[in-house]
């Protein structure tokens, strides 16, 4: 008799255990999915806070840093990626300035998302939304930069990460806009 009580108590532990942390995890979900849906991207949004382990425990704040630090991560890379691409443009002058110039503008697009994350600690919102924006921006500059000089095109690589950088932003920026609803 004692044993089925346990038993008994052990199940109905167990059951309200379960039961909460679906719970938990279904409201979490919920808050990405109408997190995502303020943004202009809610595919690319919802995949990719569902893809960071952090994103079930994140307020909308907490999934706002995650996406800025996706986007510090894309910054910095692409930053890296055109630094290394300097030394095949050894012989030419040109290139190797606007490379130069390119890998500089990403590494500012990633120091304004690291500022982002500060504003969005002091909940300074305004102040992260305009950082964003100049994070989007930046590599604007680097393919401008590519188009003054002659005879040189934007590459394809370099096109896809801005894409990329853009998106993340965007994404970003609707979050932003969230926090301050």
């Amino acid at each position: 008799m004692a044993s089925s009580l346990i038993f008994l108590l052990f199940l109905i532990f167990t059951l309200s255990f379960s039961s909460s942390t679906l719970v938990s995890a279904k409201s979490n979900a919920t808050i990405i999915e109408s997190t995502c849906k303020t943004t202009n991207n809610y595919k690319f949004c919802v995949s990719a806070l569902k893809s960071d382990p952090r994103s079930p425990t994140a307020d909308t704040k907490g999934l706002a840093a995650i996406m800025i630090g996706v986007g510090m991560t894309n910054a910095t890379s692409t930053a890296t990626y055109i630094a290394g691409n300097l030394t095949s443009a050894a012989n030419d002058v040109v290139l190797k300035k606007v490379l130069k110039d390119c890998s500089e503008k990403y590494a500012l697009a990633a120091d304004s998302l690291r500022q982002t994350i500060q504003d969005l600690d002091d909940e300074a919102y305004d102040y992260a939304s305009m950082h964003v924006l100049a994070a989007e921006d930046y590599p604007n500059v680097c393919r401008n930069i590519f188009r003054r000089a002659k005879g040189l095109s934007y590459p394809v690589e370099i096109h896809r990460r801005e894409q990329s950088l853009r998106r993340i932003c965007g994404v970003v920026s609707g979050i932003l806009d969230r926090l301050v609803e």
